[in-house]
């Protein structure tokens, strides 16, 4: 019996930076919860911009915000695991000798940004729905930072390929489509995350479906039995998970869910 499920949003449920869900979604996820069934939303997105895109059944979900480093619920952080501020610091100094690049800096009740790009910030405020603050200089935020995540308009993963090798023993890295790169404490993902939410709850990998696209959601999918990659998703996530879904386009994660009801 499916017990708890876990959706990535952006590649999974829809295109990257959409700024709506299916409305039909929303009553889907109600009555699985009169079923029994928890939800979760595990995203690179912060906890704000979740709640802002699920506002109709905010409290009835549990977020998995910034690719894990944070877990909770309306009104109430569970889990927050922050990054060494040296090691945030070092990586931001790094990142600033690539003018091809921009750093969003996440803190755990907001985020931050230094770049002049005001497409960037409009994107990010109204596509993610991010509470962004926009500051001089990023080295000088006091909040502590959860996750860092490096933009490019495109190629990312092969732009910033010295900057991951640079922190990959030291942080972890993982890609979220062709635009972002995101560095969060070492050992933290989405799928440690879903493990901390299923002790919690008394709940199995073999009593959890999850649906995801990109190498950030591998380790998601492997802490669920019925794990799902959508039509979209990148080959080697197709190839971590049991079974396909339908592709973001077409609505796939809704497809599954209305079947299981």
């Amino acid at each position: 019996m499916i017990k708890l499920i876990v959706s990535d949003v952006d590649g999974t449920l829809v295109p990257d930076g959409t700024p709506l869900v299916p409305e039909e979604l929303f009553d889907v996820i109600l009555k699985l919860r009169e079923r029994g069934i928890q939800f979760a939303i595990a995203s690179g997105r912060p906890w704000a911009s979740v709640e802002s895109t699920f506002e109709p059944v905010k409290k009835k979900i549990f977020y998995i915000a910034n690719n894990g480093a944070y877990l909770g619920c309306h009104g109430r952080s569970l889990f927050v695991n922050p990054i060494e501020p040296e090691l945030v610091h070092e990586l931001i100094r790094m990142v600033r000798l690539r003018p091809d690049l921009n750093v969003i800096y996440a803190g755990q009740d907001g985020d931050y940004m230094d770049s002049k790009d005001d497409a960037l910030y409009r994107w990010m405020v109204e596509g993610y729905k991010f509470n962004i603050h926009r500051v001089e200089d990023l080295l000088e935020v006091k909040e502590p930072c959860v996750k860092i995540s490096i933009y490019r308009e495109s190629g990312v993963e092969g732009a910033t390929a010295d900057i991951r090798k640079a922190f990959q023993d030291r942080m972890q890295v993982t890609t979220a489509g062709d635009m972002w790169v995101d560095f969060m404490a070492e050992g933290v993902n989405k799928g440690q995350a879903v493990k901390l939410l299923q002790d919690s709850l008394e709940i199995t990998p073999e009593e959890t479906m999850a649906f995801g696209d990109q190498l950030n959601d591998s380790e998601m999918l492997k802490q669920a039995y019925y794990s799902f990659a959508v039509a979209n998703a990148r080959e080697e996530v197709r190839k971590t998970a049991r079974f396909q879904a339908d592709s973001n386009a077409n609505n796939g994660v809704l497809k599954v869910l209305k079947q299981l009801l």
